[in-house]
């Protein structure tokens, strides 16, 4: 499978939520996700200690979607600024593979 490289944005206090379609280049569709295990997570830096976990699901398991939720109270204590994610998908047989990764850009808000 291909690492994708994904930016994201996240306003803090707010919630979010971003889902991800794996794509089969050699059959030319949907990656079929059946039987596999997802997480995700989000930090400062690689190699930060303090780290964040996504509620990451496979939300359409045929389809090769991937879906990451953060609530309001996970970002507000994230610091502002760039930070980085990736997610880790764990096959049927045990075998794990990061298959999306990037920034994110943690706004601050007013409100």
């Amino acid at each position: 499978m291909t690492v994708y490289v994904a930016n994201l944005t996240i306003n803090q206090g707010a919630d979010f939520s971003q889902t991800f379609t794996l794509e089969d280049r050699n059959a030319n569709s949907a990656q079929n996700l059946t039987g596999y295990s997802v997480a995700a997570k989000i930090s400062k830096h690689h190699a930060s200690t303090n780290q964040t976990a996504f509620s990451a699901t496979i939300s359409n398991a045929t389809g090769g979607e991937i879906k990451l939720i953060l609530t309001d109270v996970q970002t507000a204590a994230l610091a502002p600024g760039r930070q980085v994610y990736d997610i880790l998908l764990t096959a049927p047989d045990g075998t794990k593979e990061r298959v999306v990764e990037g920034m994110a850009l943690i706004r601050d808000g007013v409100t």
